[in-house]
């Protein structure tokens, strides 16, 4: 069984994608986070400008016009027709790295107050930035990582209040 991804673009226009498809995308990498596509014989420039892996959310631009993409998955929908939101009466006290990678920035401070989408900070895992946001408002308890170190996947990096 293949597994299907759902896309939407720009809360606007939805589609989806099989393993297989993804699998038989004319895609060649120019550089960090850069494509070259064919589709149907037209060519296509991409990058990812951003990307939030935990909550599946990219910002891609292609030919010079900038999408805001999320991608869902068969739980995800699922979730989502039961009318649940994922993780809003689960309160997060805990960053950790949902894999292995290289710690490029850090955007706050031990003692800081954060609102909810709040940069944290940035870890570079398979050549991607990703961009961790606060989940939620509070105070900044610790912080276990510094720029430039490595990290493994369930590593702490940030700790709330």
């Amino acid at each position: 069984m293949s597994t299907t991804y759902k896309l939407s673009v720009n809360h606007s226009t939805s589609f989806e994608l099989t393993e297989s498809d993804l699998q038989n995308l004319d895609a060649v990498s120019t550089g960090e986070n850069k494509f070259h596509i064919l589709k149907e014989n037209k060519p296509y420039k991409a990058e990812i400008v951003s990307a939030d892996f935990i909550a599946k959310k990219y910002t891609v631009k292609v030919n010079n016009n900038t999408y805001e993409v999320a991608i869902s998955d068969a739980l995800d929908i699922l979730i989502q027709s039961m009318g649940i939101e994922r993780g809003r009466t689960k309160v997060v006290n805990a960053i950790k790295a949902p894999m292995p990678g290289l710690i490029l920035e850090i955007s706050v401070e031990v003692g800081q107050e954060v609102k909810e989408n709040d940069p944290l900070l940035i870890l570079e895992a398979m050549k991607m930035e990703n961009s961790f946001l606060s989940p939620r408002n509070g105070t900044i308890k610790s912080i276990a990582v510094q720029k430039g170190m490595a990290v493994d996947k369930g590593q702490l990096l940030i700790e709330f209040e």
